[in-house]
């Protein structure tokens, strides 16, 4: 088995303790007198040699080098005795707390602590002097000491570690926070931009495509002023959007929300841009109170409200796109405390008249929205009611309304 690679710093620390020793050793400082000791002096060369060379792995075996110490130190009392044979012992003990596996080390301290009191009383009652008591202290000095500091120094890193891995994972979870809210925020312009823009655009273009192909000077005028003020609002709808992604002040909330107070003004204007298509439009507000400010009317949370208008807004905007020439309906339902469900529904056809392109882009949006906030949401043909067109394009979403009244007592 070939030992392994030890560390540059212990071997420098090796070899600067092994030069130490020796000196030390030449200049006579023993730690008892020669004439005392059953071995010659140069004997405590040995056991100071030895545990020098295992002081070099004391990172990488610091087990090993605790052991070989103690079998070192216990050959040095039968020695003239080295102080850098004890020095580096405790060098030992501290290495085999701070590197060695936590299992074990963990009770080393508490090892070396029962030690020192048993070695401190036995010695008290053997030689039954006061200075027993002096060499118990050295006696902890030597292992419970340095010990107790490797433990120390020991929880300090762990503790260390654990702040630094800690602190990396709070710095991951905040990136991925921080992606999530770019994400998000980019869905919601795309929305807003596409809520914004697409209805005033579809009937530009609907309306320019009418103009050009029809030969007609006054259906062309009407064309154009329906260009111009699908143009002029589209135009001021963009201004606001771009004025409140400028805006660094604190408030966070948009100036001005849509709401379904304007939900009349919303199907006025798309009667105006699909007369010329043959498309009329009507609403069925089933809302108590009629949805405004009378007696019954029920107050809607604002994302309940702009959802909806989206919803509808829309829908019309489809309706404008793509709808047979007929009727579309809107139909908006609120069970009290419960939800408010939006049902709009077109002639589903082929026609002859000009189209605007889709992308499919405005059903996602319309199915973010009531996903959103816990809600449903459906689109695609139906058979169509008795009387009516042979198909209808159905589109319905079902918003929760949370019911904020207290219970009564």
């Amino acid at each position: 088995m070939s030992l392994p690679r030890p560390h540059r710093d212990d071997v420098l620390i090796a070899a600067a303790a092994l030069v130490g020793g020796v000196l030390v050793w030449s200049l006579g400082l023993y730690m008892q007198r020669p004439d005392t000791s059953p071995t010659p002096p140069w004997a405590a060369l040995v056991p100071l040699v030895v545990i020098c060379c295992q002081a070099a792995f004391r990172r990488t075996r610091p087990l090993t080098t605790l052991l070989v110490g103690c079998l070192a130190l216990i050959g040095d009392l039968f020695t003239v005795g080295s102080l850098i044979t004890i020095v580096v012992f405790t060098d030992a003990v501290y290495s085999a707390v701070v590197y060695g596996p936590a299992r074990f080390t963990r009770h080393l301290p508490k090892i070396t602590g029962v030690l020192t009191v048993v070695v401190t009383g036995v010695l008290l009652a053997v030689l039954r002097v006061a200075e027993s008591l002096l060499l118990g202290i050295v006696f902890g000095l030597i292992t419970f000491a340095p010990a107790a500091t490797g433990a120390i120094v020991r929880n300090h890193r762990e503790a260390a570690d654990a702040a630094r891995l800690r602190a990396e994972q709070t710095a991951l979870l905040a990136e991925m926070d921080r992606a999530q809210a770019v994400t998000a925020e980019r869905s919601r312009m795309a929305r807003e931009l596409h809520d914004l823009v697409a209805n005033h655009l579809s009937a530009i273009a609907i309306h320019s495509t009418a103009a050009l192909s029809l030969d007609d000077p006054k259906t062309t005028r009407g064309a154009l002023e329906v260009i111009r003020e699908n143009s002029v609002e589209g135009l001021a709808e963009m201004r606001r959007l771009i004025g409140l992604l400028r805006d660094n002040s604190d408030d966070r909330e948009p100036a001005a929300r849509p709401s379904l107070a304007g939900i009349d003004s919303l199907v006025a204007q798309a009667r105006t841009n699909g007369a010329a298509s043959g498309i009329d439009v009507v609403i069925d507000d089933r809302r108590p109170g009629g949805g405004g400010e009378g007696p019954g009317a029920v107050a809607l949370p604002a994302p309940v409200e702009q959802a909806a208008y989206r919803i509808v807004q829309e829908s019309l905007t489809n309706a404008l796109k793509h709808a047979a020439p007929g009727l579309v309906s809107i139909v908006l339902e609120h069970t009290s405390g419960r939800r408010l469900t939006v049902v709009v529904t077109s002639p589903y056809g082929a026609r002859s008249g000009p189209r605007a392109p889709g992308s499919g882009a405005g059903l996602v949006g319309m199915r973010e929205r009531a996903v959103l906030l816990g809600g449903e949401f459906e689109a695609g043909p139906e058979p169509g009611p008795d009387g009516g067109p042979e198909k209808i394009w159905r589109v319905r979403a079902a918003l929760p309304v949370p019911d904020d009244k207290e219970p009564e007592a």
